[in-house]
């Protein structure tokens, strides 16, 4: 996800990816402690994705 992509949302849309994300993560890190990740990268990914669209939120906070 790019962050051009992150800015068209509207709030609402943006809380529902990062609830969305953080539910992602969370199973991520149930299949890597269980050792069935198969692509452990996208941990890394899904935590900056997060931290995009918690960027966003704030700079739209910040801006009303």
């Amino acid at each position: 996800m790019k962050a051009s992509e992150v800015v068209k949302l509207s709030p609402g849309e943006l809380e529902e990816k990062l609830t969305g994300l953080k539910k992602d993560l969370f199973f991520l890190r149930m299949q890597h402690a269980t050792n069935q990740l198969d692509n452990p990268l996208r941990i890394a990914q899904v935590r900056k994705d997060i931290a995009r669209v918690k960027t966003v939120i704030r700079q739209k906070q910040l801006e009303q």
